[in-house]
């Protein structure tokens, strides 16, 4: 993903595989590692002791004109920029930018939530480039003479030079943090949830702008459903151990009622996101999709909801006015028994990546078992973790029984045994590929659906 232009593709623009762009990246970066025995030793150690793949968490790789060229780089997709600084960026695709550059070393830039967590963790005493707190670190940890392994962690700054920022800015986005990660999920009137939390991003981008609020924003968000899930936090802790973070999140899941999708939809554009490409399960499934993409952090967010068959032709994420649907689908149903995932229930799951099959058998050792895969071809592995399952308030289930979206058996079970709330991804993406399975997420959302879990239920 590009953090030079900011650039964002129209909505529904296919995805592709990128073949020979792949090949030729990967090429470069295993001509870094062959020059830096330090650089393969994490290659391995980040495989076996967390199952993330190098190349998913790259940045950025900066390589000798000796080694490729514009017209290479061009002819395979990217783009080059005219200026002082040679960077290739391929907007259609999921790879490192690339720099070219005059001289003889080749550098792996891996993207990581804390430079300094990352320096501890391996013991590197090295210079630390950037303000504490600030949206751009960078530190180099292994080099020689031919190669060298930089860490970079970004909060929403676009291109490679270290910025510069006030103190009062500093303290702003502390705060800022703090008032996200405690804000009230807990509202008895949704409305009230929804206009506290428009308030305080209001604020956060009137101070920040919207990338870096937005960065902290979601940050918060996942440590909020990190505490609610037991995948997430075993390898959560996997990662931190190395130094990581979660540096390898792919996008965020969230439901929303139709009453307040458009709520749901509204904070997230403050935050900088863009509506991409929709998805429809079809009328028996009667759920669909918004996907949005925030340009600059290169994150993406599903935002789930239930929906009619005619409504896709129409601009349904902005809709203020969507009428109830007679049955509760999965993401209605979802969020009658948990809460709006912007508000008290949190985000439905992370989708990270990595090599899908070293995550598997790794978090199998740890007690952690996935439910079948989703997505299983070449370019693209999608699978869940078994879900986490949450009690449900009995007044959510007072309600749901008296409107008839369950009958007494479903109720009697929610309250007996609760219902499944949240779940860990474990996604791989080669060649590039940038989209999504339509068929498979379709499938799998129906599989996640609480109904599927309670007997008796319409």
């Amino acid at each position: 993903m590009s953090y030079v232009s900011g650039a964002l593709l129209e909505p529904d623009a296919p995805w592709v595989v990128h073949p020979e762009a792949d090949a030729l990246v990967q090429s470069l970066v295993r001509e870094a590692l062959r020059r830096l025995p330090e650089a393969e030793a994490f290659r391995v150690q980040l495989r076996d002791q967390t199952g993330i793949r190098l190349f998913d968490i790259l940045d950025h790789v900066i390589v000798p004109s000796s080694h490729v060229t514009r017209e290479a780089l061009e002819g395979v997709g990217f783009r080059v920029s005219q200026g002082e600084r040679c960077v290739a960026v391929h907007e259609r695709a999921l790879f490192p930018d690339v720099i070219v550059h005059a001289g003889t070393r080749f550098t792996l830039a891996v993207q990581v939530e804390s430079v300094a967590d990352f320096c501890a963790a391996h013991q590197r005493d090295v210079p630390l480039h950037g303000a504490p707190g600030g949206t751009y670190r960078r530190a180099e940890v292994w080099a020689n003479a031919e190669a060298s392994v930089m860490v970079v962690e970004r909060h929403g700054h676009v291109g490679f030079d270290v910025p510069s920022h006030t103190p009062e800015q500093l303290l702003a986005a502390r705060h800022i943090e703090e008032t996200f990660r405690c804000r009230p999920r807990v509202f008895d009137d949704p409305g009230a949830g929804f206009d506290h939390t428009e308030m305080l991003v209001a604020r956060a981008v009137e101070a920040l702008g919207p990338h870096w609020s937005c960065a902290l924003f979601l940050r918060a968000e996942r440590e909020y459903w990190q505490r609610r899930n037991h995948a997430a936090r075993v390898q959560k802790a996997r990662q931190d151990a190395l130094g990581l973070g979660w540096c390898n999140d792919d996008h965020h899941t969230y439901d929303a009622s139709r009453e307040w999708f458009h709520r749901t939809i509204g904070i997230l554009e403050q935050l900088g996101f863009h509506c991409r490409e929709r998805f429809y399960a079809g009328a028996e499934a009667g759920w669909g999709s918004q996907i949005l993409e925030q340009p600059v952090l290169g994150t993406v967010i599903f935002a789930d909801i239930d929906l009619a068959p005619d409504e896709l032709e129409g601009d349904f994420a902005h809709a203020p006015h969507l009428q109830p649907l007679p049955t509760l689908r999965r993401a209605g149903l979802w969020c009658a028994l948990h809460g709006e995932s912007m508000l008290e229930a949190g985000i439905n799951h992370l989708e990270c990546t990595y090599d899908q099959q070293a995550l598997r058998s790794q978090l199998a050792a740890e007690g952690v078992r996935m439910m079948a895969p989703f997505s299983s071809f070449p370019h693209l592995y999608q699978e869940l973790t078994e879900g986490e399952w949450w009690p449900v308030r009995s007044e959510r289930i007072d309600a749901l029984l008296t409107a008839g979206h369950i009958d007494e058996a479903a109720a009697r079970d929610f309250r007996e045994r609760g219902a499944i709330g949240s779940h860990l991804e474990n996604l791989e993406r080669n060649f590039g590929y940038k989209g999504f399975n339509q068929p498979g997420i379709s499938e799998v959302l129906r599989v996640i659906d609480p109904r599927e879990f309670v007997p008796g239920a319409p």
